[in-house]
């Protein structure tokens, strides 16, 4: 069985957090649509994870489309 971190789900995308800083060891989790602001104009964004947090829906490939 693979060790179930964000780093290792299907879901996680390692890339710059959701502004202009850069967070080591931290992806966002595409798992659930973003989460939406309170203005109605502003965008909404995904989580910001570390690479070894996890959740109950981990997953290592996407589901059959």
């Amino acid at each position: 069985m693979s060790h179930a971190a964000c780093n290792a789900c299907a879901f996680y995308e390692d890339h710059v957090a959701n502004s202009a800083h850069t967070l080591s060891d931290a992806g966002l989790c595409r798992v659930n649509p973003p989460v939406n602001q309170k203005d109605a104009d502003t965008r909404g964004f995904w989580p910001v994870v570390k690479s070894n947090d996890w959740c109950g829906k981990f997953a290592t490939v996407f589901a059959a489309e």
